[in-house]
Parts: structure tokens; C-alpha cells; sequence
């Protein structure tokens, strides 16, 4: 169950990040960044849990996905940022141990 709901938050991530290249940019300053955040560290979050993988690979997966899709998105209109994968790595890292702990606390 965590594998499809992983793939699937995935390909939630990048349809929302590889279409729409005209999407204005929202007014709130960081906004952008926070999304990023949050959308990766869900994406984290049912591996982790599990426990079927080390943390750091998952990890090491959510930020390889956030690389790829900053290169992919200059082909299909967008920008790739430094920022936006330095927030999905924050995320992915952030997401992969607060399930991890979760995951140990509701053990004990």
C-alpha cells in the first residue's frame, strides 16, 4: 500500500510541477518554496513509515525525483531553481524522519 501511495503523491508532484507553464507566480514571497516543502515531505512520509527502507535512501530518492524534475522543467516551459530543490530536499528529509520517528514512537 505505501509503494502505490508514494507513486501516486509522485505523480500528483509532477503532473502539478511539469504542466501549467504559464501558471502566474502566487503573491505570498515563499510560497512557492513552501509547497515544494510540504509536497515532498508527504511524498516521504509513507516509505518512511514503513520501515521497509533505510531513511536516507528514501531520502536520496525524493531528492534525485525533485533533481530530475528542476531539469526536465526548462524543456516544458518552466524554470528549474536551485531554491525549489534545495526546498524538496529540505522536505523529503524533513517528511522521511518525522514518519520514521512517528513510526518508532507508535512502537514503544
Amino acid at each position: 500500500m505505501a509503494v502505490k501511495l508514494t507513486l501516486l503523491i509522485a505523480l500528483a508532484i509532477a503532473a502539478l510541477t511539469l504542466t501549467s507553464p504559464g501558471a502566474p507566480e502566487p503573491g505570498i514571497a515563499g510560497f512557492d518554496k513552501l509547497g515544494h516543502f510540504v509536497a515532498f515531505a508527504v511524498l516521504a512520509m509513507p516509505m518512511a513509515y514503513t520501515g521497509r527502507l533505510p531513511l536516507w535512501q528514501i531520502v536520496l530518492a525524493g531528492l534525485a525525483f525533485g533533481g530530475m524534475i528542476e531539469v526536465i522543467q526548462p524543456y516544458v516551459g518552466r524554470r528549474g531553481e536551485w531554491g525549489d530543490l534545495l526546498a524538496d530536499g529540505i522536505g523529503v528529509l524533513s517528511g522521511a524522519l518525522a514518519a520514521g520517528l512517528g513510526r518508532k514512537w507508535r512502537m514503544t
